[in-house]
């Protein structure tokens, strides 16, 4: 018997696993292959905008993600970096074969954990509860299943008009758990995504491409800060051109998306190079990244540059690109195809609304990316976990986590493409940033007992340093003749009367390094750097925060989950059909409702009066 069994061992999967055992629940985790854990098989990397932020709040809850992808980087950069700190996000090549052979060691070494390798048959389900799985014509029990299949389910593989049913990298596909889901009540939907060709790295001739080389700081995702002497590698920029451009056009019906084999819905932010070619008929060029995959082999990945084309048109469609005349092809782009739920059928722990106990996390929520799948299977853990010990569960606000926004856009708007995590989604992203994620979260990861007590007292003195340091530049003036041989000097600015160092920091001109050379402070960068964000953009802020407060308002405003919604006579029929399905929480969530209008909000309000 154990309290959690978790499906699949991807992003979602470890991170659901790991958050199960470290919160004391006897875990076992199945998963196809054992070797393919945590793997990579589209984008070797990890982060970017809004999905390096989220990286950033796994760790702050004591998730695993940003520590293996500290250990594994081969090029660290800091995207955004001339720009606001809402903008700000890390990025990192991570090395594809190290990356998973580090989380699976991390898997194999928790003590509460056991892990399987195999195909769940069927799940157990009596009274509209789970009560474990079938496998190998074993009941194995459980008091929570998390299903974490990734691509997997019914999944096929597409190359001009013909395919393959299999999951990435060759994989096995899982047919059963579709069907099992449709039986249970639940909406399946039709997904697609894809990867883009593998090259000989040996094989390219970069001095055509534009070196893009990652940064001399010493970034990390994990506020452990613990920094590992990788060696950096170069990633490289080239461009598409008009013979790209006609090799396309003139071959457009025997790409698997345009020539009718595609059923699902593909990715509309991360689109094939074919539907770019289409959907930006004026573009002369298109960018293409080349990116190197692991220090361990010679393969480069051509970012940018996914297709579902026959071979022999995508090699001709490669060789048109600089450096690539002459590469040799380790592994052609595909297209692949799958199933996922319908996530409105969803609460906000992740735990499905038709069948107790049964919480679904990662790609087969809808999503797409790494990072937002992990944050899904760690959100998933702690909530099974919650519940299982009676305890309330963790559902984080828009104004506090992008994993809140992510999951409340799942539960509350659905999907119709693969999900992707944008800074746009987030209306109060200032105040998600990557300087603060500890500061919105580590309370969280330390109240239900994933944070150790040694890394939330380091934030806790890393807090208590900003506001003493901040208390100080507040306080602490410089005159005009101690400031301006240095200002004038390096900034080409001065002073003509005392100022606070608070006051200073406010200048556009002035940052934190100004501030530790002119006030002789002995802190770490990231201290002064913090201070300098609230004094820069505290008016913005505040604003923000003014906005989140009456957000939460409608937040309080709770909804009984048994609520008639028939009984309210002057309701759009629209709003009624939705509300019924979506249940929502509250009158916050129940505004975010597409199709629910403020006439609407309005007439429910007044219902619930009665």
């Amino acid at each position: 018997m154990y309290d959690t069994i978790v499906i699949g061992a991807g992003h979602a999967g470890c991170e659901a696993a790991l958050a199960s055992a470290r919160l004391n629940k006897k875990t076992l985790l199945i998963t196809g292959n054992l070797s393919m854990t945590g793997s990579m098989p589209c984008n070797p990397s990890i982060g970017g905008p809004a999905k390096g932020i989220v990286v950033r709040e796994i760790d702050a809850l004591g998730g695993e993600m940003a520590r293996n992808a500290d250990k594994t980087q081969i090029q660290v950069k800091m995207l955004n970096s001339s720009k606001g700190p809402a903008v700000r996000a890390l990025r990192f090549q991570s090395d594809k074969r190290m990356y998973p052979r580090e989380m699976l060691k991390t898997l194999q070494n928790e003590k509460n954990l056991d892990l399987l390798e195999g195909y769940v048959e069927k799940f157990l389900v009596s009274d509209n509860k789970v009560n474990g799985v079938l496998f190998n014509n074993e009941e194995i029990h459980s008091k929570a299943v998390i299903i974490t299949t990734g691509t997997y389910m019914r999944s096929r593989i597409l190359r001009g008009h013909s395919f393959k049913e299999e999951g990435p990298d060759a994989q096995k596909t899982s047919r059963g758990i579709s069907d099992e889901l449709k039986e249970l009540g639940f909406e399946v939907i039709r997904l697609k995504t894809g990867t883009p060709a593998r090259i000989f790295t040996d094989s390219i001739d970069f001095s055509k491409g534009q070196v893009e080389n990652g940064d001399k700081e010493k970034w990390t995702f994990s506020f452990d800060n613990i920094s590992y002497d990788r060696p950096q590698v170069p990633c490289y920029l080239i461009y598409t051109n008009d013979e790209t451009k006609r090799i396309i056009l003139d071959n457009l019906d025997k790409s698997a998306m345009y020539g009718g084999v595609v059923e699902g819905v593909g990715p509309r932010y991360c689109p094939s190079i074919e539907d770019k070619i289409v959907r930006f008929k004026d573009k002369e060029r298109h960018q293409v990244f080349l990116e190197p995959e692991s220090l361990e082999i010679n393969e480069t990945y051509v970012q940018g540059f996914s297709t579902s084309m026959p071979e022999d048109i995508q090699d001709k469609m490669i060789r048109t690109l600089p450096g690539l005349e002459n590469c040799r092809v380790k592994r052609y782009a595909y297209a692949i195809e799958y199933d996922a739920i319908n996530p409105m059928q969803l609460k906000p722990t992740l735990e499905s609304k038709l069948i107790e106990g049964l919480y679904f996390a990662g790609q087969v929520n809808g999503t797409s990316g790494y990072e937002e799948a992990a944050c899904q299977g760690l959100m998933a853990g702690i909530n099974a976990s919650l519940k299982i010990d009676n305890k309330e569960p963790l559902i984080l606000k828009r104004n506090e986590a992008y994993i809140g926004v992510l999951i409340d856009d799942l539960i509350t708007k659905g999907v119709r493409d693969p999900y992707r995590l944008l800074t746009s989604r987030a209306e109060y992203r200032l105040l998600l940033r990557h300087d603060n994620a500890d500061a919105r979260l580590m309370k969280y990861g330390h109240k239900i007992g994933l944070l150790d007590e040694k890394k939330y007292n380091k934030y806790l003195e890393k807090e208590a340093l900003i506001g003493k340091y901040k208390e100080m530049l507040k306080t602490e003036k410089i005159a005009p003749k101690k400031a301006n041989s240095y200002l004038e000097k390096e900034k080409g600015t001065s002073i003509n009367e005392s100022v606070s160092g608070y006051e200073l920091l406010k200048r556009p001109e002035i940052d934190y390094k100004d501030i530790k050379e002119l006030f002789n402070l002995d802190i770490s960068d990231e201290i002064v750097e913090a201070i300098e964000i609230e004094a820069k953009y505290s008016g913005y802020i505040n604003k923000a925060i003014d906005q989140a407060k009456k957000m939460l308002e409608a937040e309080n405003i709770k909804i009984p989950n048994d609520f008639n919604y028939d009984n309210i006579k002057n309701l759009a029929s629209e709003a009624k059909e939705k509300l019924k399905k979506i249940k929502p929480l509250t009158i916050g969530q129940a505004m975010r409702i597409s199709g629910v209008n403020p006439a609407d909000i309005t007439q429910l309000l007044f219902a619930l009066k009665r």
